[in-house]
């Protein structure tokens, strides 16, 4: 699923969130032992799109990014059960976003610093605390009217860096083990198989209907971690 939603269909991202939980059974570990994999599937992403990416906003939004993951970082170390609410949180208001970027479209252009800031904090906590910054930074993207393909590429750069850069994060609040770097080679392969086969899946099933089904099954998941 990962490898999906890096190649093909974004909004598989959030329903990997939660389930991740359930498979590990701790929030803060998933986030960890989920990172590997992000960054094999960023690796495709980032090769079937490096030339149509728009470095300079990934440098304006930098300085904010890295303030919300050191945020993020902080709020590791909060109790399993209160990281657990904050991450159903972010995943419902992640899947409100979602929502509502079917609708901003017309919205004006906006570059602004303001908009930088609040946006890049928003996604280095939210990608720290649950690798969830997809909708924020596709809300973020499509304020500036990104033609598609650049939006895309844009995107997947920001992902490789922000997962890269989370690395060092994770293994100073000690997430990472023996076990789950096993845990991460052999799911590599898999990765790496959803990310070939995203490129096509699109063409298989009707976008809206993928939407929908990813959108209700990633609500369901957080209401779920939230009791």
């Amino acid at each position: 699923m990962i490898g999906v939603a890096k190649t093909g269909a974004p909004g598989l991202a959030m329903l990997t969130v939660p389930l991740m939980v359930f498979t590990v059974g701790d929030a803060r570990f998933a986030a960890a032992w989920t990172v590997p994999m992000l960054i094999v599937g960023d690796v495709f992403a980032v090769v079937r799109w490096r030339r149509q990416a728009e470095i300079p906003v990934l440098l304006g939004l930098a300085p904010w990014v890295l303030g919300g993951m050191l945020l993020g970082g902080v709020a590791l170390r909060l109790d399993d059960a209160i990281v657990r609410r904050v991450l159903a949180s972010i995943i419902l208001v992640m899947v409100v976003l979602t929502i509502e970027r079917r609708h901003v479209s017309t919205t004006p252009t906006s570059g602004s610093q303001g908009a930088a800031a609040s946006y890049g904090v928003a996604a280095g906590f939210a990608t720290t605390l649950a690798n969830a910054a997809g909708p924020v930074m596709s809300a973020y993207l499509l304020l500036r009217r990104m033609p598609k393909e650049q939006l895309v590429a844009t995107g997947a750069w920001f992902y490789l860096a922000v997962n890269i850069g989370k690395l060092p994060i994770y293994a100073a609040n000690g997430l990472f083990s023996t076990g789950s770097l096993v845990f991460d080679s052999v799911m590599a392969p898999l990765v790496a198989l959803g990310a070939v086969g995203g490129f096509n899946l699109l063409r298989l099933i009707p976008q809206r209907l993928f939407d929908l089904l990813t959108l209700g099954l990633a609500t369901a998941a957080a209401l779920a971690l939230l009791r």
